[in-house]
């Protein structure tokens, strides 16, 4: 039986006990444009993050601007949870997202963009380019540009052309330049993606490296596309469109052709917004307004090249490692280095291992030498979101290829990376995988993965769980947990767990993981309802969360009484957080903080200190949001080695330390820098730092072990010869 809400009486709940989501949201993207301002990081790095920021906003239009939108129209006026109307909440919106765009572009201009002169990167207007430099910008244009534009006419014959989602664009003004007195024509001019955005002029010129934005190349040649017509205007423009998926999975008979079928229609969503040239003509504007049957609420007037998701790419065409982050060497644990090895390694032992400080590596390996070991008859896994050239999709088909029985759970509905899902279930069902797609109105979120393996004539499970996705790329950056094991009673679990996903059962039972949305929300309650009862037993009682976002409102009502019992509770959130600390009598005991770095904080962590032995503390999938509760497949799985739970317990008490990147939320709502009245600190820098003496001293016990080795061959080669 799967897990319902209880309806919350919203006439007894006070407004100021949350936050509003949208705007907590908006508040953590600030905080992300932050770390673009930040001079404590490399400049190139600061371009990254301010690419993150373009990114966020586009998804934040794409889905929530657009899903308010759509309750306006529609007349609902049903407060959120913090009792804003949808009205109100989104004009709100829209200043405050504005308010950060125009901030974000003065990051740009006045911060990065001369800053990165200073170092001799230039990024400057077409005709600021020197004369060798516009000679070979012109020619680039004409071989590589040019060929692959079409501009589209505009005119009673023209209709006004469908802009495709997030698409680059330029709205052009002409003039015949044999009827110069008469009215200006109209053309659309859009930009292929397949383009790069950024242009790198190549000249002899060794003292620097010039760049040159796509749109200005194409704005500032754009007459050569209408031969006898002068351009008067060009302005550059982009559309963003709600991207929310409608499938009805009770009805559709074949699921992955409607995500198909969706994702084609997502291209042509209602628009959302119009980002456009911050000079272009009221005229012009006043036309694209009515074309795209947007308001003037839904403009943002760009100062700056529209998108700056675009710099992206920029650390990478540059060789700079002074302007970057340090490289970084993740450990291997030595026992999980050799392949050859690793099904023997995990048999008497389980291994936790702390990503990207500890490396991806033997994740890969572990399917990898499954697919390749002939004792292995059947591997099983969960894929929400993977790398392009995955490895891990790589080895389930090369599995399959070699006879195994290989079965994927893809979720097609990963948000935003539906269409790579789609294509990566069309390639392993080619080769023989069994693709599923879960249970109907569930995504399947939870990270997985069983093999089954014969030895000494019995059939043994290998299980890998995680926080974080099977994407090796991401793993780089992405702070994360997995644990190997192959304990009966977590493999036993894992194995039912697949059964309810590819199959039919009644309600699941499991003895070690917790399961979403079956048992997880009520265990939760459970477990911050006994720190209360502890504290009334003259016990102290201490809750220390870490996810990406918690705005369940039943557990924040659960933590809200806890801090009323005296239960000392510390929130890592990095995200989205509904819950209002600090507040006498409601949750002075709730400390809230939210951690950004070099690395992404993605991990998952629950901790009760009052809960039995190997039940204190999990690792996960889920935030704590209702989507992750209730209409999410989510696994968690307790921490049964003392050892590894004290690492983790301590790296949580480093977390609520860091005073240099980790920013406190106060009952304002607003985010304040923490305390420096000592020595500064960074959870991330110091664990680096860590594992950087962990691998000096594993290199050198490596040395010291092939040392006397060689010492004893030389011994016995000694005693051979006298």
């Amino acid at each position: 039986m799967i897990e319902k809400r209880k309806p919350l009486k919203r006439e007894v709940v006070p407004q100021a006990r949350y936050f509003n989501r949208e705007l907590s949201w908006l508040a953590f993207n600030g905080r992300v444009l932050d770390q673009a301002f930040c001079e404590k990081y490399p400049l190139l790095e600061r371009t990254r993050f301010l690419s993150f920021v373009s990114s966020n906003l586009d998804q934040f239009y794409e889905i929530r601007v657009a899903g308010l939108m759509q309750k306006v129209d529609a007349g609902i006026t049903r407060p959120s949870l913090d009792g804003s109307l949808p009205n109100e909440l989104l004009n709100e919106v829209r200043e405050r997202a504005r308010e950060m765009s125009v901030r974000e572009y003065e990051c740009w201009r006045k911060h990065l963009q001369p800053k990165l002169k200073a170092e001799n990167i230039a990024f400057k207007p077409v005709e600021g380019l020197s004369k060798l430099e516009f000679n070979w910008l012109r020619a680039y244009f004409r071989r590589e540009v040019y060929p692959v534009l079409t501009p589209l006419a505009v005119d009673p014959t023209h209709p006004f052309p469908l802009i495709l989602n997030k698409s680059l664009n330029l709205f052009v003004s002409l003039r015949n330049r044999r009827k110069k007195s008469g009215a200006p024509l109209r053309a659309i001019v859009p930009v292929p993606r397949i383009l790069p955005r950024l242009v790198k002029i190549e000249s002899q010129n060794k003292k620097g490296d010039t760049f040159v934005f796509l749109s200005d190349v194409v704005r500032h040649f754009v007459s050569d596309l209408f031969p006898g017509h002068e351009a008067v205007g060009a302005w550059v423009f982009r559309i963003t469109r709600n991207s929310h998926l409608y499938v009805d999975e009770e009805e559709v008979e074949n699921l992955l052709f409607s995500i198909e079928e969706e994702l084609h229609n997502r291209r042509k969503g209602e628009a959302v917004r119009l980002e456009i040239d911050e000079d272009v003509e009221e005229e012009v504007l006043n036309y694209l307004l009515s074309s795209t049957k947007l308001d003037l609420k839904d403009v943002v007037k760009i100062n700056g090249p529209i998108n700056l998701y675009r710099l992206m790419k920029l650390p990478d065409m540059l060789e700079r490692a002074d302007l970057k982050f340090q490289p970084f060497e993740s450990r291997i644990p030595s026992l999980l280095s050799q392949r050859e090895n690793l099904f023997q390694e995990l048999s008497k032992k389980d291994f936790l291992l702390y990503h990207p400080y500890d490396s991806f590596t033997p994740v890969v390996d572990f399917l990898r030498v499954a697919a390749d070991d002939p004792e292995v008859f059947a591997i099983k896994l969960t894929i929400y979101r993977t790398s392009g050239d995955s490895p891990i999709v790589q080895s389930l088909m090369d599995a399959a290829r070699n006879g195994k029985q290989v079965t994927a759970l893809v979720e097609l509905k990963a948000r935003f990376d539906e269409e790579a899902n789609v294509q990566w279930s069309r390639r392993m069902e080619e080769v023989g995988v069994h693709v599923v797609y879960g249970l109907s109105g569930l995504k399947t979120h939870c990270k997985c993965c069983l093999v089954v393996r014969r030895e000494k004539n019995k059939l043994k499970r290998y299980a890998h769980l995680g926080t974080g996705n099977y994407n090796p790329s991401t793993a780089k950056t992405y702070t994360d947990y997995s644990l190997f094991t192959s304990k009966a009673s977590f493999t036993a679990d894992l194995a039912n767990l697949f059964n309810t996903l590819t199959g039919y059962t009644r309600k699941p039972n499991f003895r070690k993981i917790l399961v979403a949305p079956f048992a997880l929300h009520n265990e939760v309650v459970r477990m911050i309802r006994d720190e209360i009862k502890a504290v009334k037993a003259g016990k102290e009682g201490r809750i220390i969360i870490k996810v990406n976002s918690l705005i369940d409102p039943e557990c924040i009502d659960e933590l809200y009484l806890a801090s009323q019992a005296g239960v000392k509770i510390d929130l890592i959130v990095r995200g989205i957080c509904g819950l209002v600390p600090g507040v006498k009598g409601l949750s002075e005991n709730i400390r809230v903080i939210s951690l950004l770095g070099r690395f992404l904080e993605h991990s998952r962590i629950f901790h009760f200190h009052n809960a039995a032995v190997g039940k204190r503390t999990y690792l996960g999938s889920p935030d704590w949001m209702p989507r992750n509760f209730f209409r999410r497949i989510e696994v968690v799985f307790p921490v049964e080695q003392i050892e590894e739970e004290e690492k983790i317990i301590s790296s949580l008490e480093a977390f609520l330390n860091d005073n240099e990147y980790a920013t406190e939320l106060k009952k304002t709502g607003l985010y304040q820098s923490r305390p420096h009245r000592r020595k500064l600190f960074s959870v991330q820098e110091d664990r680096i730092n860590s594992i950087k003496l962990e691998i000096i001293e594993q290199k050198q016990e490596s040395l010291r072990r092939s040392s006397a080795g060689k010492s004893k061959n030389q011994g016995k080669s000694n005693q051979k010869n006298a």
